[in-house]
């Protein structure tokens, strides 16, 4: 399932894939791209929403600090067309990752893994909150299944503009049934690539997806989410088995095109690229 290159005895054991009995294979791992950040994530039993932006084209994300960028693009669900969800994976408290849109029509009963700092003012709103400190984990549980959530660091910008923004988390996600790892995923959040990006691998040596936030955001002329040369870099560190890019068009502070992450990264390595259109569904069971 995994690349060769992989240290063979750190590659948990896995439950096989579900086949009806039509003959028909039950995706146990499948994401539908929303835009921008937004996903729904299905992992057997457990739907999760991630980084919720409903803001349509036209409406202005404000950013904090008096920054704002407006979206370029409509979201290809709207609220009322969401599954029941299990839970929302919230990266960072970011206009373009949590709106005014998701603050007013987002139930407030599923809980929000998010940092402890969005987390704080998310409660204020009304909203069940999980807020967690890197490598501090929360698990969801039904039946026999479980998904772990475990927050990984994120480095949304360097230098004195680090300070300016909003604290910013990664996810693993952990997906087992009766204890056997069904698929291990992870939510990049707004992050630039470094070492600790090298600190997650040794931790999660074997993720069959990464989720990547790319799109190479300038804010007050410096580079504040991976562009195409740090997105190949994120590959070199981490060894995702299959990558989805997201977060690359919706709005004017994006600079980087998928365009140019997708020419970097051929032939880059093992891992399987996989870009997704808005509103489409990517089975994520078999990277391989």
């Amino acid at each position: 399932m995994h690349p060769a290159d992989r240290e063979p005895a750190a590659t948990p054991e896995r439950a096989p894939d579900v086949t009806g009995g039509d003959g028909t294979r039950t995706p146990r791992a499948a994401l539908t791209f929303v835009g921008t950040a937004t996903t729904v994530l299905q992992l057997g039993a457990f739907t999760l929403l991630t980084d919720p932006n409903f803001l349509h084209r036209g409406q202005r994300a404000y950013l904090g600090k008096g920054l704002w960028s407006r979206r370029l693009t409509d979201p290809a669900l709207v609220i009322a067309d969401l599954p029941a969800l299990d839970a929302v994976v919230l990266s960072h408290l970011h206009g373009d990752h949590f709106d005014r849109v998701a603050r007013r029509d987002l139930p407030r009963e599923q809980p929000v893994v998010t940092t402890p700092q969005a987390a704080g003012r998310l409660s204020s709103w009304g909203f069940t909150t999980r807020g967690l400190d890197p490598w501090q984990t929360t698990e969801l549980a039904r039946g026999d299944e479980r998904l772990t959530i475990t927050s990984v660091p994120g480095i949304h910008a360097r230098g004195l503009l680090r300070a300016a923004l909003p604290p910013v988390m990664g996810s693993v996600l952990e997906h087992r049934v009766d204890g056997q790892l069904r698929h291990r995923l992870y939510l990049s959040g707004d992050t630039l690539t470094g070492n600790h990006l090298d600190e997650i691998r040794i931790r999660f040596p074997a993720i069959d997806t990464a989720v990547m936030h790319l799109g190479g955001t300038r804010v007050l002329l410096h580079t504040v989410t991976m562009d195409a040369v740090q997105g190949v870099d994120f590959l070199r560190r981490v060894r995702p088995a299959q990558a989805v890019p997201v977060h690359h068009a919706d709005y004017g502070v994006f600079r980087s095109p998928l365009r140019d992450f997708l020419g970097a990264a051929a032939g880059a390595g093992p891992t399987r690229i996989r870009p997704v259109e808005p509103g489409q569904r990517l089975d994520l069971t078999s990277p391989s």
